[in-house]
């Protein structure tokens, strides 16, 4: 039996877009760079070019994500649900999955919004067998600013654990 395109869960791991390093503020309140502004909405032009416009958006609070979010938003042809969380700035990869795994039943596609070496490294532990092998090979030494990683499982969210997902691709800014 083949499962449907309904029955997919698609899981997108962006990092955020490149950042300002300023001095005397808070690695929390770093803004993006001017590349950065300009990244951020072609990754939103790339999501939406691959028919994969998010259902919900779990977006760190820092504001480099949320600038990254906000800008990407301006591409996409949907207004999805998002929730700005501490816990994606400080998530490891077991933190990351337990957010993956409360997302809603419904849900089919799922967008975060993070950081390194988080997104990468979960990635990498998602990914199953199946997964495109250069692409894992270049996810486990990690990504940069304004890539992001697709994933696809038929399993339900509340089942992704390591190696339940397909990474299919990382796609790197322009």
């Amino acid at each position: 039996m083949t499962d449907s395109p309904q029955d997919l869960r698609r899981l997108l791991l962006l990092r955020h877009a490149k950042a300002e390093h300023p001095e005397r503020i808070s690695d929390h309140q770093r803004p993006l760079s001017l590349v950065g502004r300009r990244q951020s909405p072609r990754v939103g032009a790339a999501i939406t070019a691959a028919g994969l416009v998010p259902d919900l958006v779990l977006c760190s609070s820092s504001l480099r994500t949320r600038q990254t979010w906000e800008l990407a938003r301006t591409t996409l042809d949907a207004d999805p649900r998002v929730e700005f969380l501490d816990e994606v700035y400080d998530a490891g990869v077991r933190s990351m999955l337990d957010l993956v795994q409360a997302v809603p039943a419904e849900v089919r596609t799922v967008l975060v919004v993070g950081h390194e070496p988080t997104m990468s490294q979960t990635a990498g532990a998602l990914a199953s067998p199946e997964s495109d092998a250069t692409t894992l090979a270049r996810v486990r030494v990690g990504v940069p600013t304004a890539s992001w990683s697709w994933l696809e499982s038929d399993a339900p969210w509340s089942e992704m654990v390591p190696g339940s997902a397909t990474l299919l691709r990382l796609t790197l800014p322009e």
